[in-house]
This record gives C-alpha cells, sequence and structure tokens, in this order.
C-alpha cells in the first residue's frame, strides 16, 4: 500500500467515525444544518479523493449518498428515521470497502446497487401524482433484495418506530423497507466494524507542541548523558547529575505517556448507533447518557476495552432495561436510562456502566448455574449473595431462555471479565432487584510503566503492583502470637475489629504447609483488594516503591498462574511481578468475610455512626490526622530527592511538582544530622482537590475510624479535630498547604497548627 492510499483509509475513517456520531445526533435534531453539513463534508471529501485514487465503485456508492445528504441539507428532505436508517447503511457500506481496500488494494467484486437504489428512492420527493410510484419501487427493491441475501430472521428483528410528526411546508421520504439492506448490520451488532483497518488503529495525532517538549527533553536527556560520562571520567560526585536525570527522565516518560493518551470518547462514540440497532431488535426505548468522554486513557488499553464494554452495552438492553410496557406496569419510565461513566481514580481510570432496569435476580443466577452443570447445589447453597452474582462471569453462564442474535449462548460476561483482567484490570458488578445494575471496569492508565511495591520473600524479590494494594501493616516477631490467629490450619489477622485472611507468599511459593511460617522473625501484611475479596499478603520484607516497566512472561513461567509479568529493578536484579487476583484464588480466599456474614453494614446511617477513617501521623512529637480518604501514598524517599524553590521544599513526584509541607521541620533536621550518610524521610502523598500536596512527618502510627464531636454548649460540630481511640486529634488543613509558587520562607498554615 503506497503511503497516499493509507493516508487516504485513515482520513476517510475519521471522517466515517465523525459522520456516525452526527448521524445518532441528528435523529435527535433534525433539523440541525451544522450536523448536516458535517455529514455531508465526510461523504463529499470521500467522494471527491477516490476520483482521484481511482476506486470507482466508492466513487459512485459516495455520490449518491452525497445526493441524499444534498437534499437535506438544502431542506428539501427532513431526516426522519427510515432516512436515518439509509444513510447508516451508507456508511457501512463505505465503511465495508475501505477495509477491502486496505486488504486488497482494490475495491472487490462485490455489488452496491441495491444499496444504492434504496438511497435513490430516498431521494423521491412525494407528489400528488406519484404517490404510488414510491410503494412500487420499494417492494422490487424488497423483492430483488430478498433473492440476493439471507433475511434476517423475524423472532429476532423489531419493526421500526413510529415516525415521528413532520410539517406539512416540508416533503419527506417514503419510508422504505431497510431491514434486508445489503449493508445492513442491525442483526449482527456485536461484529467489531469493517472500518476498524489496521491503518487507523496504528496511527495517533499528536499535538505539535507535546512533540516539542519530547524533543526539547529528548535534548536534555543528551546533555545529561554528556555530563555523566564526562563526571564518570574524572572520578567527579554524581549526585546532582544523578538527580537531574532522574527529573528529565521522569519528565520524558510523562511526555510520552500523554502522546499515547487517548479520550475515551473514542470509544463511547460508537455506542449511540449499537443503542439504536439494539432498540429497534429488542422493542427497547432507551436513553443514552454518557459523562467524562474527556478522560483519557492508554491507546492500547482503549482497544483492549472495546469488546468488553460492547458485551456490557449490550447485556445491560437485553437483560437489564424491561420493555416499555413492563417498565409501565411497574412504575417506572417507558424510556429506560443506560449511563456510561469515566473518571479517573488515582492510577485507575474507572468505566461504569449503568442501567435503571430490573436488576439482577440471585435466585435466578443460582437455578441457571445449576441447570448449566455450572456449579453444584450443595456448593450454591453455601454461596454469599454477592459470591452467587460472580457466577454470570463464568464461562457457559446464560439466563437468556432461547438463543437469538443478542444473546442466550452463553458468551458475554465471561469475555468481560477476561479480558479486562488480561490488561490488569477488575470488574466489579453491583445490581438491586427492580432498581438496576452497575458494571465496573478498573483500568489501570497504562500497560508499559506502573507504580509497584518491592516486597521480599524467601530472599527473592517480587513486585507488587499497587493498585490493589490498601494498606501496609506491619507485625514485629514480638506481637505475632498475639496477632495472627489460627483457625483450623488458616491465619488470619484481626484488622481493626475486623478478621482478614492472610496468605504467606513463602508458604505459596514452596508449596508447603509449615507450622506458624514468620514467627522469629518480621512480618510485613500487604492489604489487598480484588475482584471483591480482601485478605493480606504476607511477606518478610519490604523495600522503595517503583516504577517498573513491565516485561512479558516466558510459557513456562505464565503457565504457573501467580505472576502477570517480569521486570528489571533499579539494583539490576529480576523481579516477577505478582497477581493478587490469582493468589487470592489459588489460596481459596472467599468473598470478605466481614460482609458474607453481616458484620459490616453497608447503609449510610451505619457508616456515618463508624464516622471516617483517618491515617495517625507524629510530627514535631504531637500526633495528627489525615483524612485516609485523602492519601494516595506513603513515601519513604531519600533526603537527596528533595529540592527546593527559594526555601520551599519540593518534591518530582511522577513528573510533577509537589510541594512538601514540613512545618515540623523534619526536612532540616533531617539535613542537619551527620551521623548518617544518606537521610531518609517520609512524605504522606495527599490529595486536595485537583491538586496533590506532600507531608512530611516523623512517622505513621496507625489507621483508625474517628467520630465528630460538639462545641460545648452547642449544636455545631468541632471543625479541624476528631475523636481517635478516645483521644481530640487535630485532623491536618490539606487546603491550608501553600500552592506553589510561594514566597520565601516555610508556609505555617494547615499542618503547622496542628503540629506547634
Amino acid at each position: 500500500m503506497d503511503d497516499l492510499t493509507r493516508e487516504f483509509l485513515i482520513e476517510s475513517q475519521e471522517g466515517l467515525d465523525r459522520m456516525e456520531r452526527c448521524l445518532t445526533d441528528l435523529e435527535e435534531r433534525p433539523q440541525d444544518r451544522e450536523l448536516l453539513s458535517d455529514i455531508f463534508r465526510s461523504v463529499h471529501t470521500i467522494k471527491g479523493t477516490t476520483g482521484f485514487l481511482g476506486f470507482k465503485r466508492l466513487e459512485k456508492l459516495a455520490h449518491t449518498g452525497e445526493n441524499l445528504l444534498g437534499l437535506l441539507r438544502d431542506g428539501k428532505l427532513v431526516a426522519t428515521p427510515p432516512i436515518i436508517t439509509g444513510l447508516l447503511e451508507l456508511l457501512d457500506g463505505l465503511r465495508a470497502i475501505l477495509s477491502i481496500v486496505e486488504e486488497t488494494g482494490g475495491e472487490g467484486d462485490g455489488e452496491d446497487a441495491a444499496l444504492i437504489e434504496q438511497l435513490k428512492v430516498l431521494q423521491e420527493l412525494p407528489g400528488e401524482a406519484e404517490m404510488a410510484k414510491p410503494t412500487v419501487m420499494a417492494a422490487e427493491l424488497a423483492r430483488q433484495s430478498s433473492e440476493v441475501l439471507p433475511t434476517v430472521p423475524e423472532a429476532t428483528v423489531a419493526p421500526a418506530p413510529a415516525m415521528p410528526s413532520v410539517p406539512a411546508v416540508v416533503p419527506t421520504a417514503p419510508a422504505a423497507p431497510l431491514a434486508a439492506s445489503p449493508a445492513s448490520e442491525t442483526a449482527e451488532v456485536q461484529k467489531p466494524r469493517a472500518g476498524a483497518t489496521a491503518a487507523s488503529d496504528s496511527t495517533l495525532r499528536v499535538d505539535v507542541a507535546l512533540l516539542n517538549r519530547m524533543m526539547n527533553l529528548v535534548g536534555e536527556l543528551v546533555l545529561t548523558r554528556n555530563q555523566i560520562l564526562q563526571a564518570t571520567a574524572q572520578h567527579e560526585n554524581l549526585t546532582l547529575l544523578s538527580r537531574r536525570l532522574d527529573m528529565v527522565t521522569a519528565d520524558l516518560r510523562e511526555s510520552v505517556m500523554k502522546a499515547r493518551m487517548q479520550p475515551v470518547s473514542n470509544v463511547f462514540s460508537k455506542f449511540p448507533r449499537i443503542i439504536r440497532d439494539l432498540s429497534q431488535m429488542l422493542h427497547r426505548r432507551v436513553r443514552l447518557l454518557m459523562e467524562g468522554q474527556e478522560t483519557e486513557l492508554d491507546k492500547s488499553l482503549l482497544e483492549a476495552i472495546k469488546d468488553p464494554l460492547t458485551h456490557a452495552v449490550r447485556n445491560s438492553m437485553d437483560h437489564g432495561i424491561e420493555p416499555p410496557e413492563v417498565r409501565q406496569a411497574a412504575g417506572k419510565d417507558p424510556e429506560g436510562t443506560l449511563k456510561l461513566r469515566a473518571y479517573q481514580e488515582s492510577s485507575h481510570v474507572i468505566i461504569e456502566v449503568s442501567d435503571d432496569g430490573a436488576g439482577i435476580a440471585v435466585e435466578k443466577v443460582q437455578k441457571k448455574a445449576i441447570e448449566r452443570g455450572l456449579i453444584t447445589a450443595e456448593r450454591a447453597a453455601q454461596l454469599s449473595e454477592r459470591e452467587l452474582l460472580q457466577l454470570i462471569f463464568l464461562p457457559g453462564f446464560s439466563t437468556a431462555e432461547a438463543v437469538t442474535n443478542v444473546s442466550g449462548r452463553g458468551v458475554g460476561m465471561d469475555v468481560v471479565r477476561t479480558n479486562v483482567e488480561k490488561i490488569g484490570g477488575k470488574v466489579e458488578l453491583d445490581s438491586k432487584p427492580g432498581k438496576g445494575t452497575t458494571l465496573r471496569l478498573r483500568i489501570p492508565l497504562t500497560l508499559a510503566i506502573v507504580p509497584a511495591l518491592i516486597v521480599k520473600s524467601h530472599g527473592q524479590s517480587f513486585a507488587l503492583p499497587q493498585g490493589a494494594l490498601s494498606e501496609l501493616v506491619h507485625v514485629p516477631p514480638e506481637r505475632y502470637e498475639q496477632d495472627i490467629e489460627w483457625m483450623e490450619g488458616a491465619p488470619l489477622y484481626r484488622l481493626r475489629g475486623n478478621l482478614l485472611p492472610l496468605v504467606f507468599l513463602e508458604r505459596m511459593l514452596l508449596s508447603g504447609d509449615g507450622d506458624k511460617p514468620g514467627r522469629d522473625r518480621d512480618n510485613f501484611i500487604a492489604v489487598l483488594e480484588v475482584d471483591g475479596r480482601r485478605f493480606g499478603l504476607v511477606v518478610d520484607g519490604l523495600a522503595d516503591p517503583e516504577e517498573i516497566v513491565v516485561k512479558p512472561l516466558s510459557s513456562v513461567l505464565k503457565s504457573i498462574g501467580l505472576y502477570t509479568g517480569a521486570t528489571v529493578l533499579g539494583s539490576g536484579d529480576l523481579a516477577l511481578i505478582l497477581d493478587p487476583s490469582s493468589i487470592a484464588m489459588r489460596a481459596g480466599v472467599q468473598m470478605s468475610l466481614q460482609e458474607e456474614h453481616g458484620e459490616m453494614e453497608q447503609n449510610s446511617e451505619m457508616n456515618a455512626m463508624r464516622g471516617a477513617e483517618y491515617l495517625v501521623v507524629e510530627a514535631a512529637a504531637r500526633k495528627a490526622a489525615v483524612a485516609l480518604s485523602d492519601v494516595l501514598r506513603i513515601e519513604r524517599i531519600p533526603l537527596s530527592r528533595v529540592e527546593y524553590i527559594g526555601y520551599r521544599p519540593v518534591l518530582n513526584f511522577e513528573g510533577q511538582l509537589l510541594p512538601v509541607e514540613d512545618a515540623g521541620g523534619i526536612l532540616r533536621e533531617a539535613a542537619e544530622r551527620t551521623d548518617v550518610e544518606e537521610q531518609q524521610v517520609t512524605v504522606v502523598v495527599c490529595r486536595d482537590g485537583n491538586r496533590h500536596v506532600g507531608l512530611a512527618v516523623h512517622a505513621v502510627l496507625d489507621v483508625a475510624s474517628g467520630s465528630q464531636l460538639m462545641e460545648a454548649g452547642t449544636e455545631r460540630t468541632a471543625d479541624g479535630v476528631t475523636l481517635l481511640k478516645e483521644h481530640v486529634t487535630s485532623v491536618v488543613n490539606l487546603s491550608g498547604v501553600e500552592a506553589l509558587p510561594v514566597s520565601a520562607g516555610y508556609s505555617t498554615a494547615g499542618f503547622a497548627e496542628d503540629v506547634q
């Protein structure tokens, strides 16, 4: 394929994607001239370029569509549902030919006569003397189409929706039969679009300003390399150059990641068309809402979640949202709502597919799983409601009574979980019978570089992805017998009054039982949350967190089932990346013990009574509390990583400038010590609205639930304090941490008031 043809395919695909978005909007706003102009330009551009390249079949089809769009743009026709459907058929036909062009270099031997004739029928302006003519033409067209193409099964195709009323100052096109048109994919919307060509998938549009920044950073990287080589030859101190290299590398990595990031609107934009097709097929009335389309995700991950999202949307349409008459009988709005929402949470992007449909009946799930032989009746009786809901992710599971073009074959939700977990994500499910269902996909921002905690077990280093890490607990040898309980050979840890199942990594790797492993050493419990399971992974050592570069595993290591990849650490050692989900399944960890036995209430009233949770820290010999929901991570870093703007300490945090509050003088105290060669300091990284701030502390003491206090003699709650373990404790005011840039001198706001 020559460069000109490749560029044409990429540009044409982008134009057709834009056309599809505009067409679904046009059905809601048929008089919108701007939408009509955008659609017209997309087809006109394809027609003009195809003539130059010699693609006659593509030119002829685009020319016919352009004629119809010209009548719509000039106000001679109104965009009625049959016309919208016809234009969608045109779009599919153009995509199919473009796909053939990319695969073979030619347009193929296909015939577009039926589709072209159909588009011509839609151009006819009905007059009093010609009212019968379109009907005859439509009947003949339907006969010809049925002879050439297989018809769609009658049981799976819904009749077209009723035509909206059109003003009498405006003529309308006849309602041509479109169900059996040659390019129609209404009955097979689950198949990927033909236009998802390799040319468009392998191309990114990058802002020139971002490219300029990347080029400048590469220049800085080269200069720093030259300085390091020269300093090494002269045996000079490399500390300052190492810090500069660290900053430039972090900035360059951040810029490259931004170049790969694409908005989720690139995926969301496909769903209005899918919803439209399924609504007609399934006799549903559905309103689609989309939020957070500007949220960005790595392009490779966007491609990977297309299928899972499509399955999730189809499942909501078929099993979730009820037919209008059923909803009306239940006192609901006849029109259902399906909502797609995307937002960023820490190092993950959360994508939710929620509907206000019938929800999932746990009893029906249990019955179907037993009928299909996916689980025994005895085992099903032992499962909690939340565990029963997870059965819908098993291969072969379906609640459909009959096999249709939409569902019933037992594939769908298992594909969702498999594909999402394959890219390091998680799938969560919430459902309330009669109220609706929410499927939540938790996707890492990128696969190439991920933050990880380096842990040690039996002398080996392992990387533990921080996305699954909730908190760390230290159990010294003298507290082993008191803190770790054993129940029928299974270790448990009582974390803030709740039992936490434990998995000793050493025990699992060596496949040995062992009598109370780790009794005579320090143990560190990494509290993990995966797939609705919460457990503690016990290791015998910790190292500093690192941003690791993920490398694929060999087939031998992959078959073990405990690792997702490998990496090379900063020390040069190799480390395997642990898979928390597989570890939980291998160890037989069930759903949260508290939820299973009803020890934790999930309603808002109980949560209010328990109060918020806080991270308890110590600075300047005083205790203070930080809202746990605001804590992103706790960093133990070398003092040399802390730099200054004027007198204000800052930290290069994941390529961004992080202001560090040091009202307790911890950084100054560490800098004045000379008895240790490389001082380590603890920084709590917190989220304050849309910005991040750091707090320098002496130590992190605990996590505890706090209670609100009332001012004496009033009904007002006391601000800035909470009751932790019967002690009044100051709550850190993160908004009081001064933003950058700042004037010389240390800020005394916020944290300063708490520790003085």
